[in-house]
């Protein structure tokens, strides 16, 4: 855990025939690649029918053209990208799930992290239900079905899983006839609505919507469901105002795409106002600034224009590196920084040079960062941080894990910049990280770096990591 990552990204659309569902779920997912580079899924209902493919890969390996032909065009679809904070790394786990019940089909997507996933699944487990993965997403769909079963209706259904559900979740649903989208409560990762040709698109980020031609409509709000069907578009707010919104202050940092905006605020502008609030902050006399690509950009030319320090390019970013890298070997491993990340020497010879980056975890990627800085001829390096520190475990679906990992619960900043071999360090406060989305309409979570959750969490000392349990439990009965 060196470096930050988010859980996934989920995608929705129906547009009655009018486009090829499965090449705009496959555009829309490549937009919203960021948010999961492990496993890539789409599902298509073609008249209700529904044909799916989903892999581990990235989305242009997972969908080869002669994929998306055998998926066949349809009328909906519902697409995700993954990355693993609750469940194993590999093809079961894979999203979206397809449930086949006694009233249908349903297919589901998920975005967030289960608070209660364990109690859910142990209950279910007693009831007869028999899990395929290590999921959360798949204690949502049995609790939905089981719900569905009494329902009158796939949102009535939803609804009424929604009282069981606790935690982080922003949802895709689809059934025969009908697309639809949910946000929990508080509304901790971001969902929002799209149009395109007479038709609905639902997605994590603007961005995705942008990449097939969708108009932006609003956000999802939380509590929120959201319904697409021969009908039009309708809400159902029953869970709404149940809980105060507690957007992850994260989104605006690092996990979203620059040019989306989320609840009424642009991405973009976060990061220029997070690298002023730095500049002002944690002034100091420098020759340049620069940002680590791609999160530390936007922030490090924040700073420049604040300090009035000039801004330049000081690492170029191979683009062909991603989370598939093999390093074979410690070496390998300790060099990966290095082929991910090359400074230009000519830029930062000679020169105090200014480095923004968007967290530190355990420091190991910020100490090459500074390391390679000091090789290429820097003569000082000071480090600023665009979020707050690191403090606390998160439950809502970032994979910030146990305090054991997180180097500024046991250090000074001071003695990090010691062990980072900076010249000196400067974190983000709350305070300001508060203030960084401007003309947002929500409030935020920043449970990880002051330990205050907005709603109760599993245990207070350590993040509950649903899947070790099952794992454990895995163990002992193969040991039995």
């Amino acid at each position: 855990m060196s470096t930050l990552h988010e859980e996934c990204g989920v995608f929705g659309l129906r547009v009655d025939g009018i486009r090829n569902a499965a090449a705009c779920a496959y555009h829309a997912l490549y937009a919203l690649q960021h948010r999961g580079q492990e496993s890539a899924g789409i599902a298509i209902n073609d008249d209700g029918v529904i044909t799916s493919h989903k892999d581990v890969g990235l989305v242009s390996e997972v969908f080869t053209p002669q994929v998306l032909e055998d998926l066949g065009p349809g009328d909906m679809a519902v697409g995700h990208v993954r990355y693993a904070t609750t469940g194993d790394k590999s093809r079961v786990n894979a999203q979206p799930l397809v449930i086949n019940h006694v009233k249908g089909s349903m297919v589901l997507a998920h975005n967030g992290n289960l608070t209660n996933a364990a109690e859910l699944r142990e209950k279910l487990e007693l009831s007869g239900a028999i899990f395929h993965t290590t999921s959360d997403t798949e204690v949502i769909a049995y609790t939905i079905t089981g719900a569905r079963l009494k329902a009158p209706s796939i949102e009535a259904a939803l609804s009424a899983a929604m009282d069981s559900l606790q935690g982080a979740y922003s949802l895709v649903l689809m059934s025969a006839r009908k697309l639809l989208a949910a946000r929990d409560p508080n509304g901790f990762r971001p969902l929002c609505i799209g149009i395109l040709d007479g038709g609905y698109v639902f997605a994590s980020e603007s961005c995705a919507l942008d990449s097939i031609g969708a108009q932006f409509l609003r956000d999802v709000e939380p509590g929120e469901i959201v319904v697409a069907d021969e009908n039009g578009l309708r809400s159902i707010r029953d869970h709404c105002g149940k809980a105060p919104s507690s957007l992850c202050v994260f989104e605006f940092i690092y996990f979203a795409r620059p040019d989306s905006a989320i609840d009424g605020a642009s991405v973009h502008e976060a990061r220029l106002r997070a690298g002023a609030f730095l500049a002002l902050e944690h002034p100091v006399q420098a020759d340049l600034v620069v940002g680590v690509p791609d999160s530390g950009l936007d922030a490090a030319i924040g700073y420049a224009r604040q300090s009035g320090i000039p801004y330049g390019m000081g690492f170029i970013k191979n683009k062909y590196i991603a989370r598939t890298f093999i390093a074979p070997g410690q070496k390998a491993r300790e060099d990966k920084v290095r082929i991910k990340l090359n400074p230009i020497a000519s830029a930062v010879r000679g020169k105090r040079v200014v480095v923004i980056d968007d967290s530190i975890v355990r420091g190991t990627t910020s100490a090459r960062i500074v390391g390679l800085l000091r090789e290429a001829g820097a003569t000082e390096v000071h480090m600023r941080i665009s979020a707050p520190p690191f403090l606390h475990p998160c439950y809502f679906g970032t994979d910030v894990d146990s305090q054991d990992h997180l180097i500024a619960r046991d250090h000074t900043v001071e003695e990090i910049a010691a062990l980072l071999g900076a010249d000196s360090l400067g974190y983000l406060s709350v305070e300001s990280a508060h203030k960084l989305a401007n003309g947002c309409r929500c409030t935020f979570c920043d449970g990880c770096f002051t330990g205050h959750y907005p709603i109760p969490v599993p245990e207070a000392r350590e993040k509950y990591r649903f899947e070790r349990r099952l794992s454990q439990a895995s163990a002992r009965n193969t040991e039995t």
